[in-house]
């Protein structure tokens, strides 16, 4: 336990998603060593990135301007909308070069123990965004955890009598992964979601 400041830091920085603890302190200790320039940039970044990053009105990516760079790209197909939890999966995917659609950025995932369910994510948008007939496919990309996989199920049971075509994400092995490593949901996947070799 350390006094005033120094604590209220680690108590800020554990705080944050994916450091505990002992990464807070030695993150704080980081941040008494470091020169008092490079602690003004970082503070300058934190309260910039608060003021001028937003989210897109369409796809809730997000964005320095109303609409992001791919909601304004004309060449992106507007029959195709890949759905994910977060901005991060956008970038994810992108770095792929394979698709060629647009995104809509849920802000989560459900998840009952978390107090998160459907009324707190971008779903009704979504919706909305199907109306006109334009999309013709839901791509759902979820992430194939417990959350991931409740939310996908809700997706498809709401998308499917709209009449759009919804897909989901084929999951399996990964490349360079061993089979006797593989648990029985990621084989079973990768078996369900085999593909025909033909010559």
């Amino acid at each position: 336990m350390y006094e005033g400041p120094v604590q209220d830091l680690i108590d800020e920085l554990g705080r944050l998603p994916g450091i505990g603890p002992k990464s807070a302190q030695r993150i704080a200790f980081h941040i008494l060593a470091a020169d008092p320039d490079e602690i003004r940039k970082l503070a300058d970044v934190l309260i910039e990135v608060k003021s001028k990053v937003k989210f897109c009105e369409i796809c809730f990516n997000v964005s320095e301007d109303d609409q992001c760079r791919i909601c304004r790209d004309p060449r992106r197909d507007e029959a195709l909308i890949c759905v994910v939890e977060e901005s991060k999966d956008v970038v994810a995917i992108e770095r792929t070069r394979e698709f060629r659609g647009r995104y809509h950025v849920l802000g989560g995932a459900i998840s009952p123990i978390d107090g998160i369910g459907p009324s707190d994510l971008k779903i009704k948008e979504l919706c909305q965004r199907l109306a006109d007939g334009t999309v013709t496919e839901v791509i759902l990309a979820t992430d194939p955890n417990l959350e991931g996989e409740a939310t996908a199920t809700y997706l498809s049971r709401l998308l499917l009598p709209m009449g759009v075509k919804v897909s989901r994400l084929a999951s399996g092995l990964p490349v360079g992964g061993d089979l006797e490593y593989a648990d029985e949901v990621t084989l079973g996947r990768a078996f369900e979601g085999r593909r025909y070799v033909s010559a």
